[in-house]
């Protein structure tokens, strides 16, 4: 009778229902985080992407402004987003709101046109506006870039502006644009925040976009100076233009884009490059011919002349080079002028040979066609060098 066997301490622990539970392998894990972690992220910045503009309120990323936007709306802010005019004209504009453009670069005359009329006294802001919306507001408005943050912050020098208090506020951003004029954080090149008062109401000019940026909300107290600029009503109104909106008489030339100064200074160029052109043309005179350091002898001249003719295969020209060395030949040989015209040569040798004036034409007559090979060339030269031969024994 067997001994009864005990059981040991890895059978005790051992499950009832079968083979024990394996952990799965640590590069598994690993794998699986790293997969939820990208679609968690893709799906977290898809916003990012397809709304990728500076300061959007619908941007994630660093250089937009979801957060700010998220920030309003959580302070009973009513957030609207416009992102075409005729979303716009579809937003119900209370008298008592706030219209905030992001990207002014996209509007042009016809849509600040539009947005002002159907927006009627509520408040705009305009967030860093280009050279060229700035004109159309007032030609007396100008832009100039600073960079406030030289290792301190811009701090607020001026009354409540537009309806805002933003005494004792610092401004801190990378990059700005600075106005002409009176108004808020002012650099040395004029203030970063200004109003523009005109028949159709106030707008708000203000020149720091960064302010409003994810990445630089936190910066010294920009949030308070977005919070206060952007929140001061309950309706926020959030325009982001489109280019397509614009009309067909809006396209922007390159004689808009030039100042003033540009035209007048050009002339003024032109004038001086054609002033010192005839000064110096005055003082040009004939060409002179100097001696070759070398002498050239004229059969290794015609040589090289002829093998290039024969290289590129120019036979009408090696063909007027042979019938004009044979006039000026034969004008000697007849006591005429050996720059007589090329008729009266041809006429001359056919009287002092007895011959048709036709015969003689062929052979010296620039206007008769050129040899259509080497063969009729050759021929050509042969026959200029009889008519020589038959004019010095005659």
């Amino acid at each position: 009778m067997s001994a009864p066997v005990l059981d040991s301490p890895a059978a005790a622990s051992t499950p009832a229902g079968g083979a024990r539970r394996r952990r799965p392998p640590a590069w598994v894990v690993l794998t699986v985080a790293v997969v939820l972690a990208l679609v968690v992220g893709a799906w977290v910045s898809r916003d990012g992407e397809k709304y990728a503009g500076l300061a959007d309120p619908r941007n994630p990323k660093p250089d937009g402004a979801q957060a700010l936007a998220r920030v309003l709306a959580d302070q009973g802010v009513e957030v609207t987003i416009a992102r075409s005019a005729a979303e716009l004209d579809d937003v119900d504009v209370r008298r008592e709101a706030t219209v905030v453009v992001t990207r002014p670069d996209q509007l042009t005359r016809s849509t600040l046109e539009r947005l002002r009329r159907h927006v009627g006294p509520a408040r705009v802001v305009l967030v860093e506006p280009s050279y060229g919306l700035v004109q159309q507001i007032d030609p007396d408005l100008s832009t100039l870039p600073v960079s406030p943050s030289t290792g301190h912050a811009v701090e607020a020098d001026c009354a409540p502006l537009a309806g805002v208090d933003l005494d004792g506020l610092r401004l801190e951003v990378d990059d700005a644009t600075a106005y002409n004029g009176t108004g808020c954080f002012t650099r040395e090149l004029g203030p970063i925040l200004r109003t523009v008062r005109d028949a159709d109401g106030e707008l708000v000019l203000f020149g720091a976009a960064q302010a409003l940026t994810n990445d630089q909300v936190t910066r010294a107290d920009n949030a308070a100076i977005a919070l206060r600029l952007l929140g001061q009503d309950e309706q926020l109104v959030w325009y982001v233009p489109d280019p397509a909106d614009a009309a067909p008489g809006d396209a922007v030339t390159l004689g808009s884009l030039l100042p003033d100064w540009l035209v007048p200074g050009l002339w003024m160029v032109l004038l001086a490059g054609i002033g010192l052109v005839c000064w110096r043309f005055r003082r040009l005179g004939p060409l002179t011919t100097e001696p070759l350091p070398v002498v050239v002898r004229a059969v290794e001249t015609t040589r090289s002349r002829g093998r290039m003719y024969r290289r590129s295969g120019d036979r009408a020209h090696a063909a007027h080079a042979l019938r004009r060395a044979a006039r000026t030949d034969l004008a000697g040989l007849l006591g005429l002028d050996r720059r007589a015209a090329p008729a009266a040569v041809v006429e001359a040798a056919a009287r002092h040979l007895g011959t048709p004036v036709e015969s003689v034409a062929a052979l010296l007559d620039d206007h008769r066609p050129p040899p259509a090979n080497d063969q009729e060339l050759v021929r050509l030269a042969q026959d200029l060098a009889l008519l020589r031969r038959e004019v010095r024994r005659a």
